[in-house]
């Protein structure tokens, strides 16, 4: 990872405490798990609560799994060149819209949406790093520590993975097959690397907690 965990919750830190303070009024919009979520022309969508998955289809009609937005973290059209992209909700999820107009008067709001940017583009790439290595085993490690490191919730056991990505998914988003992943889980649970809460959540075991 390129950034640490702990720079990682500071930033997201600060830009939350702008955001309350900056849009205290302002209604936030609760969509439930499952829910698509609607790209408006020249806004933009700020997770306040929950996850969010971005995806598209390919043209051959494969959904393809591009990136998170967890808590203070920005998506929506004006950051995608992407055609048929697409925003769902994994989790229940409070998301709040701002206009592009609205960034460019508060340069405060335009250098914290800068650095949730950043952190967002520095997902991606890490990413497109892991589609270089041969062994899918090492791709399926590297992806579960991203998401850990990026929004797992410190546990007795480790860090817990609060959202659920489908075996599908996770497949698409590392250029391999659903049996594929589900063999590697399996391995990596024999291996104690990786375990299944009461909950049904994904317990990421060597990582220090946060």
């Amino acid at each position: 990872m390129v950034s640490s965990p702990q720079s990682v919750s500071s930033r997201r830190e600060g830009f939350r405490e702008l955001l309350e303070n900056s849009f205290q009024k302002r209604n936030l919009v609760h969509l439930s798990s499952g829910s698509v979520v609607p790209l408006l022309k020249n806004s933009l969508w700020l997770v306040v609560r929950g996850m969010v998955k971005l995806g598209a289809v390919s043209v051959h009609g494969d959904e393809l799994l591009l990136g998170l937005a967890g808590p203070n973290e920005p998506f929506g059209e004006p950051l995608s060149t992407v055609e048929a992209y697409e925003a769902v909700t994994l989790t229940d999820c409070d998301l709040l819209c701002v206009t592009l107009a609205e960034v460019h008067e508060s340069a405060e709001l335009a250098r914290a949406l800068l650095d949730a940017v950043v952190l967002r583009y520095r997902q991606s790439e890490y990413l497109l790093s892991l589609l270089g290595l041969r062994r899918v085993e090492e791709r399926v490690r590297g992806f579960l520590e991203l998401l850990a490191q990026d929004y797992g919730q410190p546990c007795d056991e480790g860090l817990r993975l609060n959202l659920r990505l489908t075996h599908q998914e996770m497949a698409s988003a590392l250029s391999t097959t659903r049996v594929t992943v589900t063999r590697v889980i399996g391995l990596l649970k024999d291996e104690g690397w990786l375990k299944i809460d009461s909950q049904r959540h994904l317990v990421i075991t060597h990582l220090p907690k946060k």
